[in-house]
């Protein structure tokens, strides 16, 4: 597939600079969401670029390093545990992809925005955007910020929460919802770096146990 074909719907209509965002990190019961935005030259032929789910640890790092080197402005940003705890992973997403789009070094014309959901309750998209459902396997300038987000996400995770709470074993897991994540939340209960609204159901059932 193209994945050109949305940016050049975007350009014909006017938008000279675009941004591609996605996140990274709403589902783990642990850690922060993270997000993307990139700006890459037009028509950049990135070799193997695809949803950043579709591609292999490996092959993410590797096509990190491309982007970064190439693209004409880029930024990650997060919302902390604290703040999804807070707001729900809904407004925490939307925060932490509006803080992605604020810290590039120029502003886009229009944003391309993975999935269907532009608010919150309490927050908002505020850049010019459209957004895509699967964007990250139908634009390149979504696709290259999924892959920021999610190796960003994934390397936080597993080198400074692993090494902060290793008895977790987040590089293991990344922090999403195994059997040995549970099962060290049995034995240990959760850290700081958990997500208290998403141990609900993992609490009812210990509280319930005889």
């Amino acid at each position: 597939m193209d994945l050109w074909t949305l940016e050049r719907e975007q350009w014909n209509s006017g938008y000279a600079l675009l941004c591609g965002v996605d996140e990274a990190g709403a589902g783990p019961l642990a850690g922060p969401v993270y997000a993307a935005a990139v700006i890459l030259p037009r028509e950049l032929e990135i070799p193997a670029l695809n949803d950043s789910k579709k591609l292999t640890e490996k092959r993410r790092e590797a096509l990190y390093a491309l982007i970064i080197a190439q693209a004409e402005a880029w930024s990650v940003a997060r919302a902390e545990v604290e703040e999804i705890d807070a707001l729900d992973i809904l407004n925490a997403r939307i925060l932490a992809m509006q803080r992605a789009m604020d810290g590039l070094s120029v502003r886009p014309d229009m944003a391309l925005i993975d999935g269907n959901r532009d608010h919150g309750s309490r927050c908002v998209l505020e850049t010019p955007h459209v957004t895509i459902v699967g964007g990250d396997g139908k634009s390149a300038s979504i696709a290259a910020a999924s892959i920021l987000a999610k190796v960003s996400r994934d390397r936080y995770v597993s080198q400074e929460l692993n090494t902060l709470y290793p008895q977790y074993e987040f590089a293991r897991h990344k922090g999403y919802g195994t059997k040995a994540h549970y099962e060290a939340l049995d034995r240990y209960g959760p850290c700081p770096a958990h997500r208290k609204t998403f141990l609900k159901k993992w609490k009812a059932r210990r509280e319930a146990k005889p």
